[in-house]
């Protein structure tokens, strides 16, 4: 992790971290978490919405919209911790 801290500030690129934790599992479109959404290593299927996926596209998309959700956090707090005179 820390190698990659490295370049992606040589580049100028923000790191987050995300806890990868059941993104496998969860459904993108849905939310619904369960093992058996998992058929396969590499296909995922939601058994409440019916939502078909590779696997590793699933939990790629549910750790992207983990890290999307934590930076903008990190913005509205940002913000809020401004002075009216920084604005």
């Amino acid at each position: 992790m820390a190698f990659l801290a490295y370049k992606a500030t040589l580049a100028g690129v923000p790191v987050v971290t995300v806890d990868p934790r059941n993104t496998s599992r969860m459904c993108h479109e849905c939310g619904h978490c369960c093992r058996e959404n998992r058929t396969s290593q590499a296909k995922f299927l939601c058994v409440s919405c019916g939502h078909r996926a590779n696997a590793d596209q699933n939990a790629a998309r549910n750790i992207r919209a983990q890290a999307t959700r934590k930076m903008a956090l990190v913005q509205v707090s940002h913000f809020s911790q401004m002075s009216n005179s920084d604005l």
